[in-house]
């Protein structure tokens, strides 16, 4: 087994002595590399955020911007990472470094203040500044305004201001960086970084790294992984690792023996079959939206208020699905679209309804060492979609309320309704006296209110620092409500 190492600004960098614990914010720090900081220590701020080289879409290589402050540094290994530091060029001895265009932005248009954030800041930045198909939409004499026809949230540079939506700035300095972001151009054709995303990216490589007890593994295959799952029944499974390093960092859990899953190749194939689309569970949901470009309508609607870019570009369906939250995203939207899950171990695959795989909460239909291998959802669609995330912040929070919606609307009469719910119960769950009371009925005012009077009494809200359980129930009601008002009377599939 070769020594773990990972690729930081063009030099291969061991990751000895660190604990296998350590993250890569820390390992980063602790070799000089302050720019990366830490803030929350749960993946809320950005300050921590780096650049890693990913497989691509459109692209051989993208270059994603991730916390570093939730990936173990050893699930680097062999990888490769840029950090605020490694993007500008460095001068000849004794004259100045050349700073990247985003950093030069950011430093004409005023937008560090204290300089804290900044760092992070730019690297979501770089990140979106790299990105593929971002594509000019209009001419803008500063780059401060939007070019006409376009959001606030869109520049006319084509950059995306979500792409920094898990960044924060405490210093207010919002505007000024919208500004840089809106006033960046195209990489140049000798930009090393961008000539970067024409290579193929780093290969995954099996990974063995011990220190003081403790143990972190990459194996090469399913098989070989699954054949170690049921010897180390105690082994935490990681992907992005967006929940597990927040038990690393805020409640200091220290794991014996940890199993990286993300690169996987069983675990990332995308499927587009004659009777349903098949999602690979360690697929980023980043990976999933671009690769399907709105192909699946209510998990284009999800992807956007599923916490931040930064979140998204290490998340998993597989890990959201097997923590077996009651308040996650994803399964509300996969409940109202009939996704089964493919379960994987060493006996071999089963198939298993969604609706059936949550038994209690945090708790699964799931043996020890079985996977999440995939994510089916059976086609056709159902036309008519919506997905109702009630939160108290527009993006990036933990809802109180989610409900995802898929109804099939024929010459005015529901012949087909799927409602999934979360945040309700000690699990995700479907709405199912709702779907009787809308099946076979008019998409009518009245039917929907009868119905919505249904929907107040699915499952068993409580009350806690997020919503009261009369809040809950209400605002289930409510999303059926606005439902039925943004969807025509009439429907045909």
């Amino acid at each position: 087994m070769t020594e773990a190492r990972i690729t930081v600004n063009g030099k291969e960098t061991p990751i000895s002595p660190a604990a296998p614990h350590t993250t890569a914010l820390d390992f980063l720090r602790e070799r000089g590399l302050t720019g990366t900081k830490e803030g929350c220590a749960e993946g809320e701020c950005g300050a921590c955020s780096v650049l890693v080289a990913r497989p691509g879409v459109n692209k051989p290589t993208d270059w994603v911007a991730v916390n570093a402050c939730l990936v173990p540094a050893a699930a680097l290994d062999g990888q490769e990472i840029i950090t605020s530091e490694g993007l500008a060029t460095p001068g000849e001895p004794g004259t100045p470094a050349t700073l990247h265009p985003v950093q030069s932005e950011m430093a004409s248009r005023g937008g560090s203040q204290c300089g804290y954030c900044t760092p992070g800041f730019i690297c979501s930045m770089a990140s979106e500044y790299y990105r593929p198909d971002r594509c000019a939409h209009g001419d803008s004499a500063d780059g401060a305004d939007a070019a006409e026809g376009h959001d606030a949230e869109h520049g006319p540079n084509g950059f995306d201001l979500h792409a920094l939506s898990g960044n924060l700035c405490r210093c207010t300095g919002y505007r000024p960086i919208r500004d840089a972001a809106f006033a960046v151009g195209e990489p140049t054709d000798e930009d090393p970084l961008a000539q970067r995303r024409e290579q193929d990216p780093p290969a995954p490589v099996a990974t063995e790294y011990s220190q003081d007890d403790s143990t972190f593994l990459r194996k090469n295959t399913l098989a070989e992984t699954l054949q170690l799952l049921s010897e180390r029944p105690d082994a935490v499974v990681v992907a992005g690792s967006t929940d597990y390093g927040v038990e690393v960092n805020i409640r200091s859990r220290r794991a014996d023996c940890v199993v990286a899953i993300d690169r996987l190749a069983e675990l990332r194939e995308l499927r587009v079959e004659s009777d349903h689309i098949e999602l690979g569970a360690a697929l980023t949901l980043t990976e999933i939206e671009r690769r399907l470009d709105g192909e699946v309508p209510l998990l284009a609607e999800l992807f956007p208020q599923f916490a931040s870019r930064l979140i998204r570009n290490g998340a998993t369906l597989g890990g959201n699905l097997g923590t077996g939250s009651p308040i996650g995203d994803s399964p509300p939207v996969l409940l109202a679209l009939e996704a089964s899950l493919v379960l994987a171990g060493v006996d071999g695959e089963r198939v298993v309804p969604l609706a059936d795989y949550f038994t209690g909460y945090r708790q699964s239909v799931r043996r020890p060492g079985e996977l999440i291998r995939a994510v089916r959802i059976p086609t056709p669609l159902s036309p008519v979609t919506a997905f109702h995330k009630i939160a108290k912040r527009r993006f990036d929070d933990i809802s109180s309320v989610a409900v995802g919606f898929a109804l099939d609307i024929q010459d005015g009469i529901v012949r087909k309704a799927r409602i999934g719910l979360g945040g309700v119960a000690a699990t995700p769950i479907r709405a199912l006296a709702t779907e009787a009371a809308l099946e076979g009925r008019p998409w009518s005012t009245e039917t929907v209110e009868a119905a919505a009077r249904v929907l107040r009494g699915e499952g068993t809200p409580m009350s806690d620092h997020r919503a009261s359980s009369l809040y809950r129930s209400a605002m289930l009601g409510q999303s059926l409500l606005k439902l039925h008002a943004q969807t025509p009377e009439a429907v045909s599939s």
